[in-house]
């Protein structure tokens, strides 16, 4: 009996591993491509295994392009507009989970609706406002428009996880003479870590790989985010497939770093997201 349950977790083990490999086929052909050459790539007659690794095309993106200005954009782009998203949607969900008046329950109703309103059909209302504003080509733009998209989700995750957190902490803190806010930033913000580590790897990702908002609104080449400076890759006549894929491969070390080490606070966050208040 322990022979066939051991063959069974070998078996098992096997099959997880061909499911790994086939969904993460994908990443493992663009790191792998990253280190050959163009014209290697283009040759059909090569294999997956380059013929011989070759560091050319991140030498050529470093110093050849704004690849590096791209990252430190998005780099200040995401930490800015996740710090903002943290604050603002935790306080409006401690309000929507704390208070049951009707104009929070309308305010919570708004947010759904937002979430279902496409982003798409307010850019052109944006693009004018924000030029009579004068903040076009200017990180603030891109700001605003990625905390609108985050709002909705972030408050209703930090909403989630506030409810799972039991009233009398606060009570107590009241008794010991806090008021609403202080109870809020003593009590409820330190043992929030995995909801504020969800929403805040939530907002990361959404500022650090949007394409549309930034390409519209960030216009200069020394403003430009990683998604658009990758685009910058394909010519009209020609594309530097090595160069591109090295581009590719650089920006997911982050998120990739943030998955490794905060893959435990996303499941617990996400999943106290989905209680229902």
């Amino acid at each position: 009996m322990n022979k066939r349950r051991k063959k069974m977790r070998y078996v098992r083990l096997i099959i997880a591993i061909i499911l790994v490999l086939l969904i993460d086929f994908p990443i493992i052909f663009l790191i792998i491509n990253s280190f050959k050459s163009t014209n290697e790539i283009m040759m059909s007659t090569t294999g997956l295994i380059p013929k011989e690794f070759t560091w050319i095309n991140y030498v050529s993106m470093m110093k050849n392009t704004n690849m590096l200005r791209n990252i430190g954009n998005s780099l200040f782009i995401a930490v800015i507009g996740t710090s903002s998203s943290v604050l603002i949607a935790g306080m409006a969900a401690f309000v929507m989970s704390r208070f049951r008046y009707k104009l929070v329950k309308a305010y919570s109703n708004f947010l759904l609706m937002m979430q279902m309103f496409p982003m798409v059909l307010s850019l052109i209302p944006l693009f004018i406002l924000f030029k009579n504003l004068n903040i076009i080509n200017t990180y603030q733009s891109v700001i605003f428009v990625y905390l609108s998209m985050s709002m909705p989700f972030c408050c209703w995750m930090f909403k989630g996880f506030f409810d799972s957190i039991p009233f009398e902490l606060e009570q107590a803190s009241w008794i010991d003479g806090c008021s609403k806010a202080q109870a809020f930033f003593r009590i409820i913000v330190p043992i929030s870590g995995p909801g504020i580590a969800a929403v805040s790897i939530y907002s990361f990702l959404l500022c650090w790989n949007e394409f549309m908002i930034a390409n519209i609104f960030l216009r200069s080449a020394e403003l430009m985010t990683i998604p658009v400076g990758i685009q910058l890759f394909i010519q009209q006549y020609s594309t530097d497939w090595g160069g591109m894929f090295a581009a590719a491969t650089t920006t997911m070390v982050p998120a990739f770093i943030i998955f490794l080490f905060f893959q435990k606070y996303i499941v617990s966050g996400a999943a106290a997201g989905g209680v229902k208040g």
